[in-house]
Formats: structure tokens, C-alpha cells, sequence
């Protein structure tokens, strides 16, 4: 491959992540957009909440890095990814609802039937609760059409 190959393939990687993942600004080391802002997918679910994860354990998945606590967290990772993942690409559940994509807090979440969801703030999280059933519902209908659009044409 030529460097202007490896260019191409890298930053088409890196456009396809940013429209379908809620990814930080800038690049890990790796040359991946970072998910989750560098929190630890796994101890959502098993720990007693949001843990930032360290760069030493890094997880890449669909061209987007994660970082884990430890090894252990890590391999969880890694051997099913989508146990972890949250839904719509980490962007906040209530905004995909209404056909937007904000970002997604982990100081707001919910897991519900075995899914991360992630809100934007704590007021979004609230609207969320009074009918969670319905805003699942919506956002996992709307996600399909909005989900490679970007940002900025949402």
C-alpha cells in the first residue's frame, strides 16, 4: 500500500466513525476517534458506574478505540463487543428520538433489557423517564435513517 492509500483508508475510517459514533474530537494514538470520551463500556454494566478507562487498555471496534479499566474489562470487550456497546453509537438516546444526534453523557444513562442508553444531560434524562418505553421505541425507529448522516445536517 502507498502512504496516500493508507491516508484514504484511515480517514474514510475515521469520517464513517464520526457520522456513526459519537466520538471525541481528535485521535488516540492508534490513529481511531475515541468512544465513549475514554469511559470503560464494561463497568457500565458490571461496576458502580461511569470509569474512566486507561489508554494501556485499548479495544478498537469498528474503527473507533475504547479504553478499559483493565485487562479483564478489556477481554470482556472484546469477545462481545455489542454486550457493551451503547445504543445509536453512544449518542444521546432522547436526541435520536427527536432526529438529532447530542452527545451522549454516561452521568446519564439507563440500561434497559441488557442496552446502554445514554442521555446528554440531567433535564433530557428526566423527559426520558416519564415514557422510556416510547422514546426507546421512537429512537429505534428514527436511528436507521439518521444514523450515517452527519451531525451537521441533522
Amino acid at each position: 500500500m502507498t502512504l496516500a492509500s493508507v491516508a484514504t483508508f484511515t480517514f474514510a475510517t475515521w469520517a464513517l466513525a464520526a457520522d456513526e459514533y459519537n466520538v471525541n474530537n481528535g485521535l488516540t494514538l492508534t490513529g481511531n476517534p475515541l468512544g465513549l470520551h475514554g469511559f470503560d463500556a464494561v463497568a457500565m454494566f458490571e461496576g458502580d458506574g461511569p470509569a474512566i478507562g486507561d489508554a494501556v487498555h485499548t479495544s478498537e471496534h469498528d474503527g473507533v478505540d475504547y479504553y478499559f479499566t483493565d485487562a479483564d474489562a478489556k477481554a470482556k470487550f472484546d469477545a462481545a463487543p455489542g454486550d457493551y456497546l451503547p445504543q445509536f453509537g453512544g449518542f444521546c438516546a432522547f436526541g435520536v428520538y427527536v432526529g438529532k444526534k447530542l452527545d451522549g453523557d454516561v452521568r446519564y444513562a439507563d440500561i434497559v433489557d441488557g442496552k446502554l442508553y445514554l442521555f446528554v444531560n440531567a433535564a433530557i434524562f428526566e423527559k426520558y423517564l416519564e415514557d422510556k418505553d416510547a422514546v426507546i421505541a421512537g429512537a429505534e425507529e428514527k436511528w436507521p435513517g439518521i444514523r450515517a448522516t452527519p451531525i451537521e445536517e441533522l
